[in-house]
């Protein structure tokens, strides 16, 4: 019997908790934490703000979000993943702003107009619905809130294409089992990245889930985007 995605990737993700940190810096040349850097600096989240992490893994962006809004604000992060959430709350310890809950993406626990930020890094490719999910970040999104969603893209440089999708295919599977011992793990995970939507196809996606002044902004060649929404006001 085939498996779902969602059981797929449960199962990747469940197993690569503990070299999960370590790798995305391998994999991304340490790239990923300048683009979130770059994303916070846009996002400019003030002190006192509520916002959730979605597909938070080990809550890297979380614990970014809660420094941002300091202890009088409150941040969420969201993961399906129990072993990924376990490294993220010995991360977190220190950080009483921040929760970190075990949910599905697909159906946030919250009621509509809950957060002024939302965010989810590098985990929208891997849930079975973009749409489903975008859709659920906009719900619980106040009006005038904005969601930030950086995800690995599609190179549109016809020089730059075929080496990204030689190092996601070949080279990434590689490191997986050099660091972690999962290639099998990463290997599926380049099959997501290889199927996800470009940047412009993304942007429209936003649009027609109910995101206005959406904007992207490609990274390293468009290996990956940043993509900014806001709710409307009525």
């Amino acid at each position: 019997m085939q498996k779902s995605k969602e059981q797929r990737v449960h199962e990747v993700f469940e197993k690569i908790s503990d070299n999960y940190d370590q790798m995305n810096s391998v994999i991304s040349f340490q790239q990923h934490n300048k683009w979130r850097r770059d994303t916070m600096h846009k996002m400019q989240v003030p002190p006192g703000a509520s916002a959730i992490d979605v597909c938070c893994g080990t809550a890297d962006w979380t614990i970014a979000l809660a420094k941002a809004t300091g202890e009088s604000g409150k941040v969420v992060g969201l993961d399906f993943s129990q072993n990924m959430l376990n490294v993220g709350i010995e991360k977190t310890k220190d950080l009483p702003q921040v929760q970190l809950i075990q949910g599905n993406a697909m159906s946030l626990p919250f009621p509509d107009n809950s957060f002024d930020f939302a965010t989810i890094g590098f985990g929208l490719r891997n849930v079975p619905d973009y749409r489903q999910v975008l859709s659920e970040m906009h719900r619980v999104l106040k009006p005038g809130g904005m969601i930030a969603c950086l995800e690995t893209s599609q190179p549109e440089s016809f020089l730059f294409k075929p080496f990204f999708r030689l190092y996601f295919r070949f080279i990434m599977p590689v490191f997986g089992k050099m660091f972690a011992k999962s290639y099998k793990e990463y290997s599926w995970l380049q099959e997501s990245a290889k199927s996800f939507p470009g940047m412009k196809q993304l942007a429209k996606l936003f649009t027609q889930v109910g995101f206005e002044q959406v904007k992207y902004k490609p990274y390293t060649g468009g290996a990956a985007a940043l993509h900014l929404g806001i709710k409307k006001v009525k």
